[in-house]
C-alpha cells in the first residue's frame, strides 16, 4: 500500500469517518455500491501524481464539512463508474 493511501485512510480515521461507509449508485436501473475504502484503493492504483491530486481534493473536501466528504466520495465513485462503463463500450 502506498504512503498516500495510508495518509488518506489515516485522515478519514482521524476525522471519525467510517472507511466502510458505502454509496449506492443507480446506473441504468442497476444498483452499484462502492465503499469509501474501495474508492480510495482504486484511485491509489493510478499514477503518483493522480494519487496526490486525490489526497489534495480529499483534504479540501474535509475543510468544508462532513457533507463535503460525502459529496467528494460520491463524485469520485461516479468517476470510477463512468470510467468502468466506458471501457465496456
Amino acid at each position: 500500500m502506498s504512503k498516500v493511501s495510508d495518509e488518506c485512510k489515516k485522515i478519514l480515521l482521524e476525522e471519525n469517518i467510517d472507511i466502510f461507509s458505502e454509496i449506492d449508485f443507480d446506473v441504468n436501473s442497476k444498483m452499484h455500491t462502492l465503499s469509501f475504502e474501495y474508492i480510495v484503493d482504486t484511485f491509489m492504483q493510478a499514477s503518483d501524481e493522480s494519487q496526490l491530486v486525490f489526497l489534495a481534493a480529499l483534504k479540501k473536501a474535509l475543510q468544508t464539512d462532513e457533507m463535503g466528504v460525502e459529496k467528494f466520495f460520491e463524485g469520485m465513485g461516479q468517476l470510477l463508474l463512468m470510467t468502468h462503463l466506458s471501457t465496456k463500450i
